[in-house]
C-alpha cells in the first residue's frame, strides 16, 4: 500500500500531511531531489536577503518525518511506468519504485526569453536559483529583471535592500491590475521609483554580451531600439507546468495535468497536484478546463485534495483563492478575485486613508462581494474572505469607510 509522492515543494509535502491527518498508515515516500520539502516563497523575499537561512525556510525539520514515518528520497524521477499491475517510478539511479498510488507534484519550470541571448539570463525557483542570485546581487551591481509581477518586484525590493541598481522592465505600464485593482497595484508600482528602483515600460529583444570591454555584462535591447546596461538580468515570466514525467507516461494534458476535483489523472492509479495540473470542469457539457493556480495555498490546497482522492473520501471545502506578496517593507494580500472582466456589471469600491489606497473591493452586480485585496490591512482581508466565504452581501459604504472597524465588517 505505498504512497509514492514525486516533488519536494508544498503540494507533495501538503499531500504527506494530509495523509497521514487522514490515518493513512501505509509505506509514504517522497521523491524529491533537492532533499528535505522546503518553502519557496522566501526565495525571493528572507532567504534571498540573507535574512533566512536553508533550515529556516524548511516546510518542517527533519525529525518530523521520523516521526510521521515519512521517507524523503533524494533522486529524480526519471520515468512513470503505467503498463504494469502497478504504477512505477524509476529514479536517477536506476532503482524501480512501484506503489499502490502515485502522486505527481511536479511543479513548474520557469519561462525563458524567447529571444537572442535569453536563455542565458537568471531565473529563481528552486533554492539553488536563489542562491545563484544572492552571490551576484553586491552594492552597486546593475540587476535588470525582466517582468515587474509578484516574483520581479519582489527580487527588486531585495536587490535594493542589498544595494543593487536595479531596473523593472514590463509590458504593462501598471503590472498586477487585474490581480489587486489598479489603485493598490499603481500604488505597489509607485513604490519602487521611491526606492531607487527604475521601471521601464517595454519588450525586450535581444540580450547581447559586452564581451572583454570594460562596463556592464550585457545590453538588454528592447523592441523599441532603446537598451539597458546590465551586469545580472533575472526572467522572472511565469512558469511553464512541469508534465515531462505525465506526458510521456500518455496521461491527459492541457497546458498542465488534467485533474478531476479529487485530484485524479487520467490513470486511476496517479494523481497530481500543484503548479502542474489544471482542474476538469465538472457538468454536463465539455468545457475547457479552470486556469491554472500558481499560488502558494493553491498548492497547499490541491495536495490536501489529493491526499482525500487517493485515500477514495471526500475533500475539505475551501473557501476564496488568497495569496500575499511583501516588497520594501509592505505586505499585499488578495482574496477572491478582482478581475471585473470576469464579472460583468461589478464595479470597485476603494478604501482611503488620508488619500492613500489601502484596500479595494469588488462587488458584484447583484451586491455580493467578489474579491478584496488590501496593503498592510490583514483584518480587512480576513473580514472580506469571510464574507466571500459567506455568501453576504456587505454595505459598500462601510467597505469603503476607513473609520469602520474591519472587524465589523462581516457581521
Amino acid at each position: 500500500m505505498t504512497i509514492a509522492i514525486v516533488g519536494g515543494g508544498v503540494a507533495g509535502f501538503s499531500a504527506a500531511q494530509e495523509l497521514r491527518a487522514r490515518g493513512y498508515d501505509g509505506e509514504l515516500v517522497i521523491v524529491s531531489p533537492e532533499g528535505l520539502p522546503y518553502d519557496r516563497p522566501p526565495l525571493s523575499k528572507g532567504y534571498l536577503l540573507g535574512t533566512e537561512d536553508g533550515e529556516k525556510i524548511l516546510l518542517a525539520p527533519e525529525f518530523w518525518y521520523a516521526e510521521h514515518d515519512v521517507e524523503v528520497v533524494a533522486s529524480r524521477a526519471d520515468a512513470l511506468d503505467l503498463t504494469g499491475e502497478r504504477p512505477a517510478l524509476t529514479l536517477d539511479g536506476g532503482h524501480r519504485l512501484a506503489a499502490y498510488r502515485i502522486l505527481l507534484t511536479t511543479g513548474g519550470t520557469p519561462r525563458r526569453l524567447a529571444i537572442p541571448g535569453g536563455e542565458q539570463t537568471h531565473v529563481l525557483r528552486s533554492r539553488a536559483d536563489s542562491d545563484a542570485l544572492r552571490r551576484v546581487l553586491v552594492p552597486g551591481a546593475r540587476i535588470t529583471v525582466v517582468g515587474a509581477g509578484l516574483i520581479g518586484a519582489e527580487v527588486a525590493s531585495a536587490a535594493a535592500a542589498r544595494g543593487a541598481e536595479a531596473t523593472l522592465i514590463d509590458p504593462v505600464a501598471t503590472p498586477l491590475v487585474p490581480a489587486l485593482g489598479e489603485a493598490l497595484a499603481g500604488r505597489l508600482h509607485a513604490m519602487h521609483a521611491e526606492h531607487g528602483v527604475r521601471t521601464v515600460v517595454g519588450v525586450p529583444a535581444e540580450i547581447r554580451a559586452n564581451g572583454a570591454a570594460p562596463g556592464p555584462a550585457c545590453l538588454v535591447r528592447l523592441a523599441d531600439g532603446s537598451a539597458v546596461a546590465a551586469d545580472v538580468v533575472l526572467t522572472a515570466i511565469g512558469i511553464r507546468p512541469d508534465t515531462a514525467l505525465a506526458g510521456a507516461a500518455g496521461l491527459d494534458l492541457d497546458d498542465g495535468i488534467l485533474v478531476g476535483p479529487d485530484g485524479a489523472t487520467s490513470h486511476p492509479a496517479v494523481f497530481a497536484a500543484g503548479d502542474a495540473t489544471r482542474t476538469r470542469r465538472v457538468g454536463g457539457v465539455v468545457r475547457e478546463p479552470v486556469r491554472r493556480a500558481e499560488h502558494w495555498e493553491a498548492a497547499v490546497r490541491s495536495g490536501q485534495t489529493a491526499a482525500a482522492g487517493m485515500l477514495g473520501e471526500e475533500p475539505e471545502e475551501f473557501g476564496a483563492p488568497w495569496f500575499w506578496s511583501d516588497r520594501y517593507g509592505v505586505h499585499a494580500e488578495a482574496v477572491g478575485s478582482l478581475d471585473p472582466r470576469s464579472a460583468p456589471g461589478s464595479r470597485m469600491v476603494l478604501r482611503e486613508a488620508a488619500g492613500v489606497p489601502e484596500a479595494s473591493f469588488l462587488i458584484a452586480a447583484d451586491g455580493h462581494l467578489l474579491g478584496c485585496a488590501a496593503v498592510d490591512q490583514p483584518l480587512v482581508i480576513r473580514a472580506a474572505r469571510r464574507i466571500i466565504d459567506r455568501g453576504m452581501v456587505p454595505d459598500p459604504e462601510r467597505l469603503a469607510d476607513p473609520s469602520v472597524d474591519p472587524r465589523k465588517l462581516a457581521r
